[in-house]
């Protein structure tokens, strides 16, 4: 793919913050919301709760988490990071579609089915403190940039070099 012009790369790197620092937001607010149905011992506290959660899922959780992963991919291939050239961006590739897709086909459902039962369930606690986990995790190494270049990375680092080598060489003898 071919990069992106500094405009577009911007805005496009806006959008995926934005989208990313919002999906952080939901999760810590279902985790905050899972969290207050399952210890409170009000039934009508958790059926709230369990129904602010379904609004959260229904109209904002899939949006978001397509959005990141679209956003993060379209920068990743139009801007010399690349996709599988740096470990880092290649892990939060992999984290960031499997949480989207935890996301969508599995903690949307069972918010559903909370929300129906009203009863109070572990799992709305424990995959919304995963996912923020998740989340901090990708924000840390998108932040530290750490673990180098991966091996296509490499190769592809000193196929560039060499190629600078024998430019500069043509262009002594040129001269």
């Amino acid at each position: 793919m071919k990069h992106l012009q500094r405009p577009a790369r911007r805005a496009l790197l806006v959008v995926h913050l934005a989208v990313s620092v919002a999906w952080l937001g939901l999760s810590v607010g279902l985790l905050t919301l899972g969290i207050t149905a399952y210890t409170t011992g009000d039934p009508s506290l958790t059926e709230a709760s369990y129904r602010a959660m379904k609004v959260f899922g229904d109209w904002l959780l899939a949006p978001v988490a397509v959005v990141t992963l679209v956003s993060g991919l379209v920068l990743s291939l139009g801007t010399p990071w690349g996709l599988a050239r740096h470990r880092w961006v290649w892990i939060k590739f992999w984290i960031t579609l499997a949480t989207a897709a935890a996301t969508v086909f599995a903690l949307r459902p069972e918010i559903e089915h909370a929300a129906a039962a009203g009863v109070p369930d572990a799992s709305l606690v424990s995959a919304p403190m995963v996912s923020t986990t998740a989340y901090l995790f990708m924000t840390a190494i998108s932040v530290l940039k750490p673990w180098g270049l991966t091996r296509r990375g490499r190769r592809l680092r000193a196929l560039a070099s060499s190629r600078k080598a024998v430019d500069e060489r043509s262009s002594r003898q040129r001269a």
